[in-house]
């Protein structure tokens, strides 16, 4: 292996290696650069989600907390612990694809109802903390989709950088200097064939002529 990190084969096999070589690189950095626009244009929209959820989510905690807090004021913290019946909630957050990035989807939540009736205070308070949870799923998925989206955005342009500034400059450099090895032997290879002609057509005037056989007199 050359200090460029690849063999080259020789002569005219070498040009047509090199050859293939870039036309593959350069097709995959067109194809990463247009993976990375896509990604870049659906990372805004992540974000947008991201935000738009974490807002949610601290406005349902809120909502949450001061419905908890009025419950606990008119029924006392027993009552409280009293509807706490134990049937946990059940959050499953499926995972999608985005340009072959798999990343967390919507989420969804099933959560038990109250098996007796608790009130006014406590079911609003019931249905707030049902509200945080879900909103609270939905938070935790958009966050990791959008670092997921974002390490993706980020190793493509690495990728791609290390395509456009070393691997095609590499082969492009190669190619040319095959490619001027291979002109200066044809060159040389014809010089040589043309002296050939040219010693081939001066050999036959060079060459001495045979003198006629003398006749003896005859006795």
């Amino acid at each position: 292996m050359s200090r460029r990190g690849f063999t080259v084969p020789p002569g005219r096999a070498g040009r047509l290696w090199l050859t293939r070589r870039l036309l593959v690189a350069r097709r995959g950095a067109d194809l990463l650069d247009r993976k990375l626009r896509i990604l870049q244009a659906e990372l805004g929209r992540f974000r947008d989600s991201e935000a738009r959820a974490a807002a949610e989510w601290a406005r349902c905690c809120a909502d949450a907390e001061r419905w908890l807090l009025r419950a606990s004021m008119f029924g006392g913290e027993r009552a409280v612990r009293l509807a706490a019946d134990g049937q946990p909630a059940m959050v499953t957050i499926p995972y999608t694809v985005t340009m072959g990035v798999r990343h967390p989807a919507s989420p969804v939540c099933v959560i038990p109802g109250s098996l007796t009736w608790d009130g006014l205070t406590l079911t609003r308070a019931r249905q707030a903390h049902a509200a945080a949870l879900e909103a609270a799923a939905r938070h935790a998925a958009t966050a990791e989709a959008l670092r997921v989206i974002e390490a993706e955005v980020l190793a493509t342009r690495y990728r791609l950088r290390a395509i456009e500034d070393r691997w095609i400059p590499r082969l492009e450099q190669a190619l040319a200097e095959v490619t001027f090895a291979l002109e200066e032997q044809e060159l040389a290879d014809a010089a040589r064939l043309r002296l050939a002609i040219r010693a081939a057509r001066l050999a036959p005037a060079a060459r001495p002529h045979p003198r006629p056989p003398a006749h003896r007199a005859g006795w």
